[in-house]
């Protein structure tokens, strides 16, 4: 353990690629030593180092019933299906991790690539701002949000999506940083409401749809449908569902 406190270089965290230190526990899929934060071990790292596997190795080697199993899937004729940890479905992404991590990403990329393409109209000095306003809800915003009814949406995803929709507001007033102009009086300019409560729109519009839905559809089931088994300690993963508790409470 001490070389690998004095040789950081030398003992790189398997998930992060950073030097380890003290605190961090042998993955024996991969046998590289995992920082604490990157194991999502909750409490003590003695309770999991006989049997702890890296969330690398557990999107190549899934644990299934309690072995690790290679995920190979043949078709048939020689063809198998090739083993990512998230791939692209009807322009969402969705992770192995689970999340909306990589979604959000995957939309706000696209969103400034559309925003780009209608920059003539939407910097434009002989637009008004409700015409931009109404270009930019249309054409960009939509792409923004395209998916995030069923995102499980953290703090952190929500003021990304934030951050960028706010420079878009800035450029498309042609406002600086240095003229203290607050973003809710220019989006109210452009006659925009802000993205955090659009999402949480859209989000109870498509849970109105899915409850008109009949008992045994599998949508509706999804969403209250609870894993059976233990988990780790510590709280759990954010989901869809949460996300529709919360914004009822505010309505």
């Amino acid at each position: 353990m001490k070389d690998r406190v004095e040789e950081k270089g030398k003992w790189p965290c398997g998930v992060c690629k950073k030097g380890v230190g003290y605190n961090s526990n042998l993955c024996h899929g991969c046998k590289k030593w995992i920082h604490k934060q990157c194991s999502g071990v909750k409490g003590s790292l003695r309770n999991a180092s006989q049997t702890f596997i890296c969330r690398c190795c557990k999107v190549d080697r899934p644990i299934t019933d309690g072995l690790n199993t290679d995920l190979h899937l043949d078709i048939g004729n020689g063809v198998s299906l090739e083993k990512v940890d998230k791939f692209c479905y009807l322009g969402d992404m969705l992770d192995a991790d689970g999340g909306c991590d990589s979604a959000v990403t995957a939309r706000v990329r696209p969103a400034w690539k559309k925003f780009h393409e209608y920059l003539p109209i939407l910097t434009g000095k002989e637009f008004s701002l409700k015409l931009k306003g109404k270009v930019y809800a249309t054409c960009v915003r939509s792409c923004l949000m395209y998916g995030s009814e069923t995102w499980p949406m953290k703090v952190e995803r929500e003021l990304k999506m934030k951050w960028t929709e706010i420079s878009m507001i800035r450029w498309m007033c042609r406002v600086k940083l240095n003229e203290r102009k607050k973003s809710e009086e220019l989006g109210e300019l452009l006659g925009l409401e802000p993205v955090s409560l659009m999402i949480e729109k859209s989000r109870l519009k498509w849970f109105g749809y899915v409850e008109q839905k009949d008992d045994n559809d599998w949508v509706k089931r999804c969403i209250t449908w609870e894993v059976e088994g233990t988990r780790q300690r510590g709280r759990p993963k954010k989901t869809c569902w949460d996300c529709v508790k919360n914004d009822t409470w505010k309505v």
